[in-house]
């Protein structure tokens, strides 16, 4: 099977940084995986990001949502994963920028399918990813 595709979920205002090192760091280290970014990565009009982003996702294997310390307002955030969860698409997040268990999550991502930053952790959801949902 070719890369899965990943949608990779952020706070623009926040966390574009950190999704900048987790999809650098997909390409050019020993991860033991590899996933191609199909994030939206400009500002776009309202009802052009919605179509934008429902396709994209659409086209996806499954979204990893980047969990900061400053996910409750979001708003983007959440609106993905329900898209993501309306087309069956899973869904898991990664703790950044010093978030953690004890940290807001967006509206829709589960506590137990959110992991810290750690390669080995993340494979093993992407694995459990590519088993769930339209994946099945």
């Amino acid at each position: 099977m070719a890369d899965p595709r990943a949608f990779i979920s952020f706070d623009a205002d926040h966390n574009e940084t950190h999704r900048r090192l987790f999809a650098g760091q997909i390409k050019n280290s020993r991860t033991p995986f590899s996933i191609q970014d199909w994030s939206v990565k400009s500002s776009l009009p309202q009802s052009e990001w919605e179509d934008i982003v429902k396709d994209k996702i659409n086209r996806c294997d499954m979204v990893i949502v980047l969990v900061g310390k400053t996910m409750a307002s979001a708003t983007g955030v959440a609106k993905e994963i329900s898209v993501a969860r309306d087309q069956n698409v899973p869904v898991f997040g990664v703790y950044v920028d010093g978030a953690n268990s004890l940290s807001n999550l967006p509206k829709g991502l589960q506590r137990n399918r959110t992991v810290g930053w750690d390669w080995e952790k993340i494979a093993d959801e992407i694995d459990h990813a590519m088993t769930e949902g339209k994946n099945k």
